[in-house]
């Protein structure tokens, strides 16, 4: 299947997942379901979603019929995770950033403590969206390895983790392996969790399991590196935020420390690297391309 074919075919089942499992903006308390359904339904490439999906699709091969429902559940809980992780990273406090997703941010909108409020109420209810996995047929020690995988990576062992180091480098000197560590926990754990979960709820055997976590790592520092990429040639309008935000506050990327060039290449290597990993699953070929999707993306 193509990627085009298969974003085609999930976007909008994913989409709609989001805005069922989301409380409606009418219901009491108003203001903070209008600013979780603000953030969560506001765009997106809903990457981890996709990569929740095809993982699935992977592992599941013919059974993915069966396991389709349980794997736009898992989708829903994972954007919402990632939508709480950006509405808090935009806040005065962290990131500082006005605009994500071409509009203005969340505590832009609603205030920062409705936007702490809204991101704490989201990533509580993302694992209630996981514990209902087992309503939709995934054996309960799946769903309980599932959300094991999930709280680890959002974590202080893994985003939070990431986040905190970020925040204490800002306008410091750090070493390549400091910034490793950063993008490998503060992005990449995610995606690492992501993957890993969808292969799991498909019922993938340990041979592919490590396949895709291996895709899993690479594809994180691939993304990672053209996102820094993007905030120094990027287009806002495309992007949606501002550019240049890294070096404003100091930080060390892949390009301060490889320089464009060098940057890109290892962006390109990283993207090698995660096809090859799963190039011998059958049905890899949406994986493939999302890697190649992220190296060619311009927002």
């Amino acid at each position: 299947m193509t990627l085009e074919k298969f974003m085609a075919e999930h976007l909008p089942a994913i989409e709609r997942e989001l805005d069922q499992c989301l409380p409606p903006d009418d219901a009491y308390p108003e203001k903070l379901h209008q600013a979780m359904r603000y953030s969560t339904l506001g765009g997106g490439k809903r990457l981890r979603g996709l990569l929740a999906v095809a993982s699935a699709e992977v592992a599941a091969k013919d059974r993915f019929p069966q396991v389709r429902p349980a794997a736009y559940r898992l989708a829903a809980a994972v954007e919402m995770l990632h939508a709480y992780s950006l509405i808090h990273d935009d806040l005065p406090c962290m990131d500082d950033d006005d605009f994500r997703r071409g509009k203005p941010s969340n505590h832009k909108v609603f205030g920062e403590a409705v936007a702490v409020l809204a991101g704490d109420a989201l990533l509580t209810e993302s694992f209630a969206l996981l514990g209902q996995l087992a309503d939709l047929g995934v054996p309960v020690e799946v769903v309980v390895t599932i959300v094991r995988e999930m709280a680890h990576a959002g974590g202080s062992r893994g985003l939070i983790g990431g986040q905190a180091v970020d925040l204490d480098s800002e306008g410091k000197q750090i070493s390549e392996e400091t910034l490793k560590y950063i993008h490998t926990h503060k992005t990449g754990a995610l995606f690492r969790a992501v993957v890993r979960c969808g292969a799991l709820l498909g019922g993938a055997s340990e041979e592919e399991l490590a396949a895709v976590t291996r895709y899993a790592d690479c594809f994180g520092l691939c993304f990672q590196i053209t996102d820094d990429i993007l905030d120094v040639v990027g287009d806002e309008a495309k992007l949606g935020k501002k550019v240049g935000s890294d070096a404003e506050q100091g930080k060390v990327t892949y390009v301060s420390l490889y320089g464009l060039e060098g940057a890109r290449a290892l962006a390109v290597k990283a993207m090698e690297e995660a096809k090859e990993a799963v190039a011998g699953l059958s049905g890899s070929e949406v994986l493939g391309s999302l890697a190649e999707y992220i190296v060619q993306r311009d927002h």
